[in-house]
């Protein structure tokens, strides 16, 4: 199988549909035109691509000097544990490898926690680091 990278913010929205109702995150999907902004207004977009159907993607938020936030990362779930998600994931540290806060924000779950420790991520409930969310 053949995955293409993309760094375009242009996508069509019937295809962020598509990724973001397959893994269940339907909150964004209630305002399309809404994630379509948020996504083009990212500090940066990369998708992935199996032929012409969108597969994955990472969007990250922030400065891009000195902090950034991963705010999506989202793969196919036919298409999960395959290393798409890894690949998303290295391409971003990579491009902001010199920003010293590199942040995100998940849900609790072993598999999950073990892919961004796997990524060189530390959760804030161990350690120096101390977290705080607003949520509405």
């Amino acid at each position: 199988m053949k995955i293409n990278f993309d760094n375009s913010k242009k996508i069509n929205v019937e295809q962020l549909e598509r990724l973001y109702n397959d893994v269940g995150w339907y909150a964004y999907t209630q305002d399309l035109e809404g994630l379509q902004q948020a996504v083009e207004q990212s500090l940066e977009v990369i998708t992935a691509w199996k032929e012409e159907e969108l597969v994955g993607l990472i969007r990250v938020v922030g400065d891009g000097l000195t902090i950034i936030y991963i705010q999506d990362i989202l793969v196919l779930n036919s298409l999960q544990n395959q290393g798409i998600a890894t690949q998303l994931m290295q391409q971003v540290l990579k491009k902001y490898k010199n920003v010293r806060q590199k942040v995100l924000m998940t849900e609790e779950a072993p598999d999950v926690r073990h892919f961004y420790e796997k990524n060189g991520f530390e959760s804030c409930d161990k350690g120096s680091l101390v977290a705080f969310a607003k949520m509405n």
